[in-house]
């Protein structure tokens, strides 16, 4: 059986706790940050959990995560 290959894409995006949950960034910090609150911007700095019904697909993709 071959190897299976990780998406780099998603390995770049997705790091696992130690009791194996999957963490990621939350979106919209990247740019038009003028008319976003300090409030808002705080927050979106923290990292999150990834929901149960995405992180059985990310574990798919990311087969040696």
């Amino acid at each position: 059986m071959p190897k299976m290959k990780t998406s780099r894409a998603a390995a770049k995006r997705f790091k696992v706790t130690g009791t194996g949950k999957l963490v990621r960034n939350k979106a919209y910090k990247s740019h038009i940050l003028t008319k976003k609150s300090t409030k808002r911007k705080r927050n979106l700095r923290k990292d999150i959990v990834t929901d149960k019904t995405n992180a059985k697909v990310m574990k798919k993709i990311l087969p040696y995560l």
